[in-house]
């Protein structure tokens, strides 16, 4: 007995940079890859020649890299079964459509779109699905070559045979069946020559080995299309799997007015990969436990039995919670390396890791330690206005105390405070919160302790010194 290794793949087109559409696909192939103990092929269909540009090609692979989402197979890893862009492969399919037209499976169509725009209106009209009325089906050699003399470049269909139910178990929705009347002859090679997308996909799906296939629900009506085509070209077939659709609060598909979906925006903006990977592995996919995973853990768990077939409705909320996850559990050299740009200098060298420490739990975003950067760090800096106000509201002496006890004890905490407490009578949040205000402009934030330990002593006296100017005729 023999068991097949299984092997995913994920087929992007370089027309634009990867959106969280893509990437989700791209993670439940790797995921599905590592929990069986297989490898993550990676193409590039690049047959779209007008909008295919090589710098999409370097960013999706940098993209998925960052991501941690590793292939096994495929451009500058190298493989089996080169080339790994479709734009290389016309000798391929050349071949396979000649031996379909040999067998009178595939002929030439010289329809013009405005005939064939006219014949869909004319049968939806008439209450019929729209497919092709197979015009040049039977043209005989005498008749094409005709039309070749005109100048007419054809395409090339496929015939569909007639009365055929095309079936397969999804690996997402169960079983699936389709008629092939309702098909009816389709195009497999496009008019200038180039392969249509269904036909290339399957071919190369069938010669680089893939065995399980998870892609987007809205491919699955090529599905029936390309394992006629297999089954025809005597191919063997994958076992597909449709994932339902990510949707935004509308319930209609996905839209960049919603937010940033590119990779290249969310990194841009600072997400982190590992909030990016555990968001999207539970996005039209369950796990038994709600928490934090890693790469190998969301493998580990990832069961197609787990895939749903409602659309996954994104939420910016959970994608946020997992960026909040992400940022505490980050190491404190991968943490500082991330924000580092964004602090711009203002963070002395040897507060570094002090200062990672203080503001991780106040941060999600690079622009917030840049933010806190300014406030411990900072010249120039205007004071919240609910600070201002508490700092207007608190008796000018409190802070007249405030730098007396400061001047003793500099930025010693608990003695600090506890001489504070002493000199004023006052305690909690009423001692803590202007002093806090004074300090850093906010009411809330980082650990007071480590703000004190962590702002250097002529800016912490000058700022309880300015904190006393307000009060100071009253």
């Amino acid at each position: 007995m023999t068991t097949t290794t299984c092997k995913t793949r994920f087929a992007p087109s370089p027309t634009g940079y990867l959106h969280l559409g893509n990437v989700r696909t791209a993670l439940f192939n790797a995921l599905l890859a590592r929990r069986q103990g297989g490898a993550l092929l990676l193409r590039i269909e690049d047959t779209d020649r007008e909008r295919s540009r090589p710098e999409y090609v370097a960013a999706l692979l940098e993209d998925l890299r960052w991501l941690g989402l590793d292939w096994q197979e495929g451009p500058e890893i190298g493989g089996p079964h080169p080339p790994y862009a479709q734009s290389e492969r016309t000798a391929i399919y050349a071949d396979y459509y000649q031996r379909l037209e040999a067998a009178d499976q595939a002929y030439p169509c010289f329809c013009t779109p405005a005939e064939l725009a006219l014949s869909r209106k004319t049968q939806l009209a008439a209450g019929r699905p729209p497919r092709y009325a197979g015009t040049c089906a039977r043209l005989g050699a005498a008749q094409q070559q005709a039309w070749r003399e005109r100048g007419v470049q054809p395409t090339l269909r496929f015939r569909t045979p007639p009365g055929q139910a095309v079936q397969f178990t999804d690996l997402a929705r169960g079983p699936q069946q389709f008629a092939s009347d309702d098909i009816g002859d389709f195009i497999i090679r496009r008019a200038d020559g180039g392969p249509q997308f269904f036909f290339a996909n399957a071919v190369d799906d069938a010669l680089m080995g893939i065995t399980h296939l998870l892609r987007g629900e809205d491919h699955l009506s090529n599905t029936p299309r390309q394992l006629l085509l297999l089954a025809a070209l005597d191919l063997p077939a994958p076992q597909y799997g449709h994932l339902a659709l990510i949707v935004g609060a509308d319930s209609g598909p996905l839209s960049k007015r919603e937010g940033h979906f590119s990779v290249r925006e969310l990194r841009a903006a600072g997400y982190r990969p590992e909030a990016l990977l555990n968001y999207l592995a539970r996005l039209g996919h369950s796990y038994e436990h709600d928490h934090w995973m890693t790469l190998t853990e969301l493998a580990d768990g990832f069961a197609l039995e787990r895939l749903g077939r409602a659309p996954a409705r994104y939420d910016e909320a959970q994608l946020l919670r997992w960026q909040s996850e992400a940022v505490q559990r980050a190491a404190p050299e991968s943490l500082w390396a991330w924000l580092e740009a964004a602090v711009d200098g203002d963070v002395p060298t040897a507060c570094r890791e002090a200062f990672i420490a203080a503001v991780r739990p106040n941060i999600r975003f690079p622009a917030d330690a840049a933010f806190w950067a300014k406030r411990l760090f900072g010249a120039e800096w205007t004071p919240s206005v609910d600070s201002q106000a508490l700092i207007a509201q608190t008796d000018s002496v409190f802070f007249s105390h405030a730098l007396a006890a400061y001047a003793e004890h500099g930025a010693v905490y608990q003695p600090l405070i506890e001489d504070l407490k002493r000199r004023t009578g006052v305690k909690g949040k009423h001692l803590l919160m202007p002093l806090r205000a004074a300090l850093t402009g906010e009411l809330h934030g980082p650990e007071l302790a480590r703000i004190l330990a962590l702002m250097p002593a002529d800016r912490a006296k000058q700022r309880l010194a300015a904190a006393i100017r307000p009060g100071a005729d009253g």
